[in-house]
């Protein structure tokens, strides 16, 4: 059951984030941060979201004050098929002509997006097998710096990919992937986990969160 659980948070990540993309009306921010560093440095999606998935896995080493192998083991076994996934899935939905759909409808879409990938955090969170780095992130702030709450450990741990965002900008003179959608993630995504946790699998409950963040 709970392997069946994490396939299908780990696909609804993909495809939520893929909706974000493929729309270019706003993706979480750790995406968009991804895509505007792509167009930055004129390499693929798939690889950009890799690198930076390793530097988060960096990061969360030293917020734990350790080299957990089984976490890491975790994070990149996640993050693989993640990466290619969503480089694969994101140009698909482009060739299905979901970027000809009504503005209203691609709208409604792309916040479908953003409850897609914020519904899948919450599950694979709480199964606590392997979790992409972004996502073990802000996992380990909730936990360990800020008592559970998912808002304020969402909105804390975006700080790295608005800076990201800032410098590609700054190198290209455009921002991708930015817009309605991104602003909905900023306010509701941290919400939206929260509630995923009650009423999305409400017997899944939090496994292991001590080992996660110590």
């Amino acid at each position: 059951m709970l392997g069946l659980c994490f396939i299908f948070s780990l696909f609804l990540n993909c495809l939520g984030n893929a909706l974000t993309v493929s729309l270019n009306l706003g993706s979480a921010l750790w995406t968009a941060s991804a895509v505007n560093i792509s167009n930055a440095v004129k390499l693929p999606l798939g690889l950009i979201l890799f690198f930076i998935g390793s530097i988060i896995i960096i990061t969360n080493s030293f917020l734990i004050k350790k080299i957990d192998l089984r976490r890491i083991i975790g994070n990149l076994i996640f993050m693989v098929p993640f990466a290619w996934l969503v480089g694969y899935l994101s140009p698909l939905l482009v060739n299905l002509g979901i970027t000809h759909l009504p503005l209203g409808l691609k709208i409604g879409f792309d916040f479908l997006g953003v409850i897609f990938f914020s519904t899948a955090v919450s599950i694979y969170q709480r199964i606590n097998w392997a979790l992409h780095p972004a996502d073990d992130l802000m996992q380990i702030l909730r936990f360990k710096f800020f008592k559970g709450n998912p808002i304020i450990a969402q909105l804390v741990s975006f700080t790295p990919p608005i800076l990201a965002i800032i410098i590609a900008f700054l190198v290209t003179g455009r921002i991708e992937a930015i817009n309605v959608g991104t602003i909905f993630a900023l306010v509701f995504q941290g919400a939206l986990i929260g509630l995923a946790d009650k009423f999305v699998l409400p017997k899944l409950k939090h496994l292991n969160v001590e080992k996660a963040i110590n």
